[in-house]
């Protein structure tokens, strides 16, 4: 990076990228990969039931709150499960790890090892025993109380979406259930699932604007579907008395967070 690219970066990014290079000068590769968890955030607090303390765990995510005191740290941990508190000591981890730790920031991916025990005031804690950084992140997290507001960037950045709103995840599983649950009563009641082209010779089955894209092996121009049913209605033609599909249709028109030109649409059409 030149020294013009490197005056550019907000301080925020020249701080981390200052972090990283601490990192690597400690012979830590601040992007690698092995670390194998054994349970889940979730999984990790159910394992303390009524002890005071487990056998040692593995668990991975990203730091997405970190809090130094002296010679010690309290950290908030996310995996898609939930949330962890962990606990790094000096006396512990050693002088080396604890400052390595120390340099740890939010929207790094770790992993930690150690066991699980309650706080004072109750909170389940792993008590980091080792830790690995996976891979540093080098832009902050949207602030923490405010959170990601900007739509445009919402639905434009959706993996940051994901990460400053636990929420947005939710609506993303509940899409998930929903079309399997479909597909599921469909499947009963006797419909075939198939799949039709994308690309097709004529846009129809509706009003809206196609894309248009050009095919040079057959020299012609052909749209994106803007819907499902001419095709399914061939197979009807073709034998098939129940058939349906769950696919992507296009419209080239205007946008909005309520419409967007790419969107899932389910699609059942029999003979009876």
């Amino acid at each position: 990076m030149s020294e013009e690219e490197e005056e550019e970066e907000p301080e925020v990014i020249r701080d981390r990228r200052k972090k990283l290079e601490r990192f690597r000068a400690a012979g830590i590769d601040p992007y690698t990969r092995g670390f194998k968890p054994t349970h889940s955030t979730a999984a990790a607090k159910a394992l303390l039931g009524e002890a005071e303390r487990t056998e040692p765990v593995a668990v991975a995510g990203r730091l997405m709150v970190k809090r130094l005191m002296g010679g010690s740290a309290f950290a908030d941990l996310q995996d898609e499960a939930g949330r962890l508190q962990l606990f790094a000591s000096r006396d512990i981890l050693g002088e080396r790890d604890f400052d390595l730790f120390a340099d740890l920031d939010a929207g790094d991916l770790i992993g930690a090892r150690g066991p699980m025990f309650r706080t004072r005031r109750g909170e389940i804690t792993l008590e980091i025993h080792s830790f690995q950084l996976l891979t540093k992140s080098l832009r902050p997290l949207p602030e923490k109380w405010h959170g990601l507001k900007d739509v445009e960037i919402r639905y434009r950045q959706r993996y940051v979406d994901l990460i400053a709103n636990p929420e947005v995840r939710d609506v993303f599983r509940a899409r998930t259930r929903i079309i399997a649950a479909l597909r599921s009563l469909l499947e009963a009641r006797g419909f075939l699932e198939v799949e039709t082209p994308v690309l097709q010779e004529v846009p129809g089955g509706g009003h809206a604007r196609p894309f248009v894209t050009h095919h040079e092996a057959l020299d012609r121009d052909l749209y994106l579907r803007i819907a499902l049913e001419l095709h399914l209605k061939r197979l009807l033609v073709g034998g098939f008395e129940r058939v349906f599909e769950i696919g992507r249709v296009f419209r080239n028109e205007g946008l909005s967070p309520s419409r967007c030109s790419s969107l899932t649409r389910p699609m059942r059409t029999t003979t009876t």
